[in-house]
């Protein structure tokens, strides 16, 4: 991949990350885990308690760590698994607008599913080990 498409991909990486961190910070700070694992009860998710711990883990931790481009394959992965569960349980049947439509959660869906299939592009934790080896 040349170089103008890695630099592409980081800052995809990097804004996609920022995002996710963001939204799981307010969801943390916000509501606190035992308000998250509540919201997900409420919605009918099964495991509340074990499904907040895999949200925050996936924003946060995981947002964080495509803004450095730590693992970014897996981060991407675990984000795309919960931007896939949120289509599904909570978005879809509220059509394709916002503000409670699927369009920005299928957005983050493309985005993630990019990453992990793409890898970090340039400027990454991931690509600087890569060169060490």
């Amino acid at each position: 991949m040349g170089s103008r498409s890695q630099a592409g991909i980081a800052i995809l990486r990097i804004v996609v990350g920022v995002v996710f961190f963001m939204h799981g910070k307010m969801k943390l700070m916000g509501m606190g885990y035992h308000g998250v694992a509540g919201f997900l009860h409420g919605i009918g998710l099964p495991l509340p308690q074990v499904a907040a711990v895999f949200l925050l883990a996936a924003e946060v931790g995981g947002g964080m760590a495509l803004i450095l481009g730590v693992l970014t394959r897996w981060a991407a992965l675990l984000n795309a698994c919960d931007m896939f569960v949120a289509l599904l349980i909570v978005h879809w049947k509220n059509g394709f607008f916002l503000p409670h439509g699927y369009e920005f959660v299928l957005t983050l869906l493309a985005a993630t599913i990019a990453l992990a299939l793409a890898g970090p592009g340039s400027a990454s934790v991931d690509s600087l080990l890569a060169k060490r080896r």
